[in-house]
């Protein structure tokens, strides 16, 4: 594998464009809850329609530059810094959640917005208000876990973490 080593300072700014990301990553899918619990609940077609037009425009716009940025910030932190990719559990998990959530947002959420776009617009009721509720509601279990594996860094060494840590012993 690749292993290139970070400086301090370029370290420290992926550190700050990796949080900065991650938070703002954080905080549309509050939008997004907070739009879809409006659109859910409420009566009147305005709102509904203001609601579902809101969630599309963070959905094109800015979840997914945001989804990629994470990613990046994050993939570049680990092979330039002693954590590793495949060395320590918590670093593995967040990579794969933030790979299945990155997927899920392009792939689930995205279009579901779409489809109460399109179903509003025509004067429809929202489709079914599970579809713009469920999407962030994962994303933010899965954001919030992350968060907190981030800060506590459990588990331990994965078995090539522990290999490479006993080998680099022994030298």
């Amino acid at each position: 594998m690749v292993r290139v080593k970070l400086s301090r300072p370029a370290r420290r700014a992926s550190l700050v464009v990796h949080v900065a990301a991650s938070a703002g990553w954080l905080g549309l899918t509050l939008g997004l809850l907070a739009l879809g619990v409006t659109a859910a609940t409420t009566r009147s077609p305005v709102t509904v329609e203001a609601s579902v037009g809101a969630m599309k425009l963070f959905a094109d716009w800015l979840l997914l530059p945001l989804a990629l940025l994470t990613m990046l910030s994050g993939l570049l932190l680990a092979l330039g810094t002693p954590w590793g990719l495949a060395r320590h559990r918590w670093v593995s998990t967040k990579f794969w959640l933030t790979l299945a959530t990155t997927a899920a947002t392009a792939f689930a959420l995205r279009p579901a917005v779409d489809e109460a776009v399109a179903a509003v617009a025509t004067g429809a009721p929202l489709p079914d208000t599970g579809d713009v509720l469920l999407g962030p509601v994962v994303s933010l279990s899965a954001y919030v876990f992350m968060t907190v594996i981030s800060v506590l860094k459990p588990w331990g060494p994965t078995r090539r973490g522990r290999r490479l840590r006993a080998s680099a012993a022994r030298r």
